[in-house]
Protein backbone atom coordinates (compact mmCIF):
# COMPACT_ATOMS: atom_id res chain seq x y z
CA UNK A 1 0.00 0.00 0.00
CA UNK A 2 2.32 2.40 -1.02
CA UNK A 3 1.22 6.05 -0.87
CA UNK A 4 2.53 8.36 -3.20
CA UNK A 5 3.39 11.78 -1.31
CA UNK A 6 4.13 15.02 -2.96
CA UNK A 7 6.49 16.53 -0.59
CA UNK A 8 8.04 19.64 -2.31
CA UNK A 9 11.49 21.31 -1.26
CA UNK A 10 9.92 24.55 -1.58
CA UNK A 11 7.19 23.34 1.52
CA UNK A 12 10.16 21.81 3.38
CA UNK A 13 12.01 24.97 3.09
CA UNK A 14 9.10 27.14 3.82
CA UNK A 15 8.03 25.31 7.32
CA UNK A 16 11.68 25.04 8.22
CA UNK A 17 12.51 28.53 7.59
CA UNK A 18 9.13 29.04 9.24
CA UNK A 19 10.02 27.56 12.77
CA UNK A 20 13.44 28.90 12.74
CA UNK A 21 12.10 32.26 12.35
CA UNK A 22 9.62 32.07 14.96
CA UNK A 23 11.75 29.31 17.20
CA UNK A 24 12.86 32.41 20.45
CA UNK A 25 8.98 32.05 21.11
CA UNK A 26 8.28 28.18 20.72
CA UNK A 27 11.16 27.74 23.02
CA UNK A 28 8.39 27.92 26.57
CA UNK A 29 8.54 26.20 29.60
CA UNK A 30 5.57 23.75 28.85
CA UNK A 31 7.25 22.80 25.14
CA UNK A 32 10.39 22.12 26.69
CA UNK A 33 8.86 19.91 29.12
CA UNK A 34 7.01 17.87 26.64
CA UNK A 35 10.04 16.98 24.90
CA UNK A 36 11.61 16.30 28.55
CA UNK A 37 8.76 13.87 28.70
CA UNK A 38 9.27 11.93 25.18
CA UNK A 39 13.07 11.44 25.29
CA UNK A 40 14.50 7.80 25.79
CA UNK A 41 17.64 8.53 27.73
CA UNK A 42 20.11 6.20 25.55
CA UNK A 43 23.15 4.71 26.45
CA UNK A 44 25.07 2.45 23.54
CA UNK A 45 28.90 2.39 24.07
CA UNK A 46 30.84 0.06 24.06
CA UNK A 47 31.86 1.39 27.16
CA UNK A 48 28.84 0.08 29.14
CA UNK A 49 28.95 -1.73 32.05
CA UNK A 50 25.94 -3.21 34.31
CA UNK A 51 26.84 -0.78 36.46
CA UNK A 52 27.26 2.42 34.31
CA UNK A 53 23.88 1.35 33.58
CA UNK A 54 22.47 1.07 37.19
CA UNK A 55 23.96 4.68 37.60
CA UNK A 56 21.71 5.90 35.31
CA UNK A 57 18.86 4.17 36.35
CA UNK A 58 19.41 5.65 39.76
CA UNK A 59 19.30 9.01 38.51
CA UNK A 60 15.86 8.08 36.58
CA UNK A 61 14.65 6.64 40.02
CA UNK A 62 15.73 10.24 41.89
CA UNK A 63 14.57 12.31 39.29
CA UNK A 64 10.81 13.20 40.90
CA UNK A 65 12.61 13.79 44.41
CA UNK A 66 15.25 16.69 42.71
CA UNK A 67 12.78 18.33 39.77
CA UNK A 68 9.26 17.28 40.68
CA UNK A 69 7.87 19.77 38.80
CA UNK A 70 9.08 18.67 35.52
CA UNK A 71 7.83 15.76 32.77
CA UNK A 72 10.14 12.31 33.61
CA UNK A 73 11.80 10.66 30.94
CA UNK A 74 9.23 8.29 29.25
CA UNK A 75 12.14 5.35 28.52
CA UNK A 76 15.99 4.12 28.81
CA UNK A 77 17.09 2.61 26.02
CA UNK A 78 20.14 0.52 25.84
CA UNK A 79 22.21 -2.68 24.43
CA UNK A 80 19.90 -6.12 25.00
CA UNK A 81 22.48 -7.64 27.29
CA UNK A 82 21.98 -4.75 29.64
CA UNK A 83 18.09 -4.83 29.49
CA UNK A 84 18.20 -7.03 32.94
CA UNK A 85 20.11 -4.28 34.86
CA UNK A 86 18.20 -1.47 34.28
CA UNK A 87 14.64 -3.55 35.17
CA UNK A 88 16.67 -4.76 38.26
CA UNK A 89 17.04 -1.17 39.26
CA UNK A 90 13.96 0.83 38.18
CA UNK A 91 11.41 1.66 40.40
CA UNK A 92 10.60 5.05 38.47
CA UNK A 93 6.52 4.40 37.33
CA UNK A 94 5.91 4.65 33.60
CA UNK A 95 9.65 4.61 32.69
CA UNK A 96 9.91 2.22 29.44
CA UNK A 97 12.72 0.09 28.87
CA UNK A 98 13.63 -0.15 24.81
CA UNK A 99 16.39 -2.29 24.10
CA UNK A 100 18.23 -1.90 20.41
CA UNK A 101 17.59 -5.65 19.20
CA UNK A 102 17.83 -7.02 15.78
CA UNK A 103 21.68 -6.85 14.45
CA UNK A 104 21.69 -3.60 15.86
CA UNK A 105 23.14 -0.78 14.05
CA UNK A 106 23.59 -2.50 10.44
CA UNK A 107 20.79 -4.71 10.54
CA UNK A 108 23.12 -7.27 8.47
CA UNK A 109 22.94 -10.45 10.26
CA UNK A 110 20.39 -13.98 10.06
CA UNK A 111 16.62 -13.25 10.40
CA UNK A 112 16.51 -16.21 12.92
CA UNK A 113 18.98 -14.40 14.88
CA UNK A 114 17.43 -10.93 15.03
CA UNK A 115 13.95 -12.99 16.25
CA UNK A 116 16.30 -14.69 19.28
CA UNK A 117 18.00 -11.92 20.09
CA UNK A 118 14.56 -9.56 20.15
CA UNK A 119 12.83 -12.34 21.79
CA UNK A 120 15.69 -12.67 24.34
CA UNK A 121 15.66 -8.54 25.51
CA UNK A 122 12.47 -8.74 26.10
CA UNK A 123 12.18 -12.14 28.36
CA UNK A 124 15.17 -9.99 29.84
CA UNK A 125 12.39 -7.35 31.08
CA UNK A 126 12.11 -5.01 27.50
CA UNK A 127 8.81 -3.43 26.71
CA UNK A 128 10.16 -1.95 23.28
CA UNK A 129 12.20 -3.20 20.79
CA UNK A 130 14.16 -0.67 18.64
CA UNK A 131 15.35 -2.62 15.33
CA UNK A 132 16.68 -1.47 12.36
CA UNK A 133 15.44 -1.81 8.59
CA UNK A 134 16.61 -4.49 6.49
CA UNK A 135 19.38 -2.35 4.81
CA UNK A 136 20.32 -4.75 2.29
CA UNK A 137 17.13 -5.47 1.19
CA UNK A 138 16.31 -2.18 1.17
CA UNK A 139 19.17 -0.69 -1.15
CA UNK A 140 18.64 -4.48 -3.56
CA UNK A 141 15.03 -3.23 -4.21
CA UNK A 142 13.66 -6.54 -1.85
CA UNK A 143 10.96 -4.04 -0.96
CA UNK A 144 9.00 -7.11 -0.08
CA UNK A 145 11.33 -9.21 1.44
CA UNK A 146 12.41 -5.99 3.74
CA UNK A 147 8.65 -6.26 4.63
CA UNK A 148 8.42 -9.94 5.16
CA UNK A 149 11.93 -9.18 7.64
CA UNK A 150 9.70 -6.76 10.13
CA UNK A 151 6.61 -8.50 9.95
CA UNK A 152 8.03 -11.20 11.30
CA UNK A 153 9.98 -9.27 13.91
CA UNK A 154 6.93 -7.59 15.11
CA UNK A 155 5.57 -11.03 15.17
CA UNK A 156 8.33 -12.48 17.50
CA UNK A 157 7.71 -8.99 19.40
CA UNK A 158 4.01 -9.41 20.03
CA UNK A 159 2.43 -6.70 21.77
CA UNK A 160 5.51 -5.29 22.59
CA UNK A 161 6.05 -1.37 21.01
CA UNK A 162 8.33 -2.07 18.04
CA UNK A 163 10.47 0.72 17.07
CA UNK A 164 11.91 0.60 13.97
CA UNK A 165 14.90 3.00 12.58
CA UNK A 166 15.23 3.62 8.86
CA UNK A 167 18.51 5.04 9.08
CA UNK A 168 17.25 7.95 7.01
CA UNK A 169 21.00 9.49 7.30
CA UNK A 170 21.77 7.02 4.37
CA UNK A 171 19.03 7.07 2.32
CA UNK A 172 19.62 8.91 -0.80
CA UNK A 173 15.90 11.70 -1.24
CA UNK A 174 13.01 12.25 0.84
CA UNK A 175 11.03 9.56 -1.88
CA UNK A 176 13.31 6.98 -0.62
CA UNK A 177 12.22 7.93 3.22
CA UNK A 178 8.63 7.43 2.89
CA UNK A 179 8.88 4.13 1.09
CA UNK A 180 11.13 3.06 4.04
CA UNK A 181 8.70 4.62 6.14
CA UNK A 182 5.36 2.78 4.38
CA UNK A 183 7.56 -0.62 4.63
CA UNK A 184 8.04 -0.47 8.02
CA UNK A 185 4.57 1.15 8.75
CA UNK A 186 2.58 -1.77 6.72
CA UNK A 187 4.63 -4.35 8.06
CA UNK A 188 3.71 -3.53 11.44
CA UNK A 189 6.19 -1.31 13.05
CA UNK A 190 4.34 0.62 16.33
CA UNK A 191 7.11 3.25 15.78
CA UNK A 192 9.38 4.51 12.95
CA UNK A 193 12.37 5.92 13.92
CA UNK A 194 15.22 8.29 12.08
CA UNK A 195 18.64 7.03 13.01
CA UNK A 196 20.28 4.44 14.72
CA UNK A 197 23.54 7.72 15.67
CA UNK A 198 26.29 5.22 14.53
CA UNK A 199 25.98 6.41 10.99
CA UNK A 200 28.28 9.96 10.01
CA UNK A 201 24.92 11.13 8.81
CA UNK A 202 22.08 11.28 11.65
CA UNK A 203 18.56 12.56 11.81
CA UNK A 204 17.69 16.07 10.21
CA UNK A 205 14.63 18.29 10.31
CA UNK A 206 13.73 17.76 6.57
CA UNK A 207 13.43 13.82 7.18
CA UNK A 208 11.31 13.98 9.56
CA UNK A 209 8.62 16.36 8.00
CA UNK A 210 8.89 12.94 4.58
CA UNK A 211 8.29 10.67 7.54
CA UNK A 212 5.53 12.63 9.60
CA UNK A 213 3.79 13.16 6.33
CA UNK A 214 4.30 9.66 5.76
CA UNK A 215 2.30 8.95 9.15
CA UNK A 216 -0.39 11.00 8.50
CA UNK A 217 -1.29 9.58 5.09
CA UNK A 218 -0.80 6.19 6.63
CA UNK A 219 -3.51 6.92 9.36
CA UNK A 220 -6.05 8.65 6.72
CA UNK A 221 -5.22 5.44 4.54
CA UNK A 222 -5.59 2.63 7.71
CA UNK A 223 -6.62 4.47 11.35
CA UNK A 224 -3.74 3.10 12.54
CA UNK A 225 -1.36 5.88 14.57
CA UNK A 226 2.19 5.48 13.95
CA UNK A 227 4.35 7.08 16.34
CA UNK A 228 7.84 8.85 15.58
CA UNK A 229 11.25 9.04 17.31
CA UNK A 230 14.05 10.91 16.24
CA UNK A 231 17.49 10.18 17.15
CA UNK A 232 21.13 10.82 16.46
CA UNK A 233 22.56 14.00 17.56
CA UNK A 234 20.09 15.92 18.57
CA UNK A 235 21.93 17.84 22.08
CA UNK A 236 20.22 21.26 21.88
CA UNK A 237 17.05 22.24 23.04
CA UNK A 238 16.27 24.57 20.23
CA UNK A 239 17.05 21.31 17.90
CA UNK A 240 14.45 19.28 20.41
CA UNK A 241 11.58 22.06 19.91
CA UNK A 242 12.20 22.17 15.72
CA UNK A 243 11.32 18.61 16.05
CA UNK A 244 8.55 18.64 18.75
CA UNK A 245 7.08 21.47 16.03
CA UNK A 246 7.30 19.47 12.97
CA UNK A 247 5.27 16.51 14.73
CA UNK A 248 2.61 19.34 16.18
CA UNK A 249 2.43 21.00 12.68
CA UNK A 250 1.97 17.93 10.43
CA UNK A 251 0.50 15.36 12.90
CA UNK A 252 -1.34 17.64 15.72
CA UNK A 253 -1.45 17.79 19.54
CA UNK A 254 -2.47 14.16 19.86
CA UNK A 255 1.20 12.91 18.73
CA UNK A 256 2.79 14.50 21.13
CA UNK A 257 2.50 12.38 23.95
CA UNK A 258 4.61 9.61 24.60
CA UNK A 259 3.02 7.10 23.01
CA UNK A 260 3.45 8.24 19.85
CA UNK A 261 6.24 10.47 19.63
CA UNK A 262 10.19 10.22 21.12
CA UNK A 263 13.55 11.73 20.67
CA UNK A 264 16.51 9.59 21.44
CA UNK A 265 19.10 11.27 23.58
CA UNK A 266 21.33 12.22 26.79
CA UNK A 267 22.62 15.03 26.47
CA UNK A 268 19.67 16.79 25.16
CA UNK A 269 18.23 16.07 28.91
CA UNK A 270 20.44 17.64 30.44
CA UNK A 271 20.45 20.63 28.31
CA UNK A 272 16.72 21.00 28.67
CA UNK A 273 17.08 21.05 32.63
CA UNK A 274 19.76 23.59 32.40
CA UNK A 275 17.19 25.86 30.32
CA UNK A 276 14.65 24.90 32.58
CA UNK A 277 16.22 25.75 35.58
CA UNK A 278 18.59 28.53 34.41
CA UNK A 279 21.42 26.78 35.50
CA UNK A 280 23.83 24.14 34.76
CA UNK A 281 22.48 21.20 35.95
CA UNK A 282 24.70 17.84 34.72
CA UNK A 283 22.01 15.49 36.31
CA UNK A 284 22.34 12.86 33.96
Amino acid sequence: MHTDIDISSTYIDNLLENIEKNLNDLITPQRLGGCMGAIDLTSLSARDTDGKIACLTEKLNNYKNVFPEYEIPAGICVWPDLVHAVRKSLTAGGVRIAAVAGSFPSSHGFLDSKIIECRHAIEEGADEIDTVLPLKSFFSGDYEGCRKEISAIKEAVGDRTLKVILETGILNSKEEVIRASFIAMEAGADFIKTSTGKEEFSATPAAAIAMCSSIRAFYEKTGKKVGLKVAGGIRKAEEAIAYYTIAETLLGKEWLSPSLFRIGATKLANNILDRLENRKTNYF
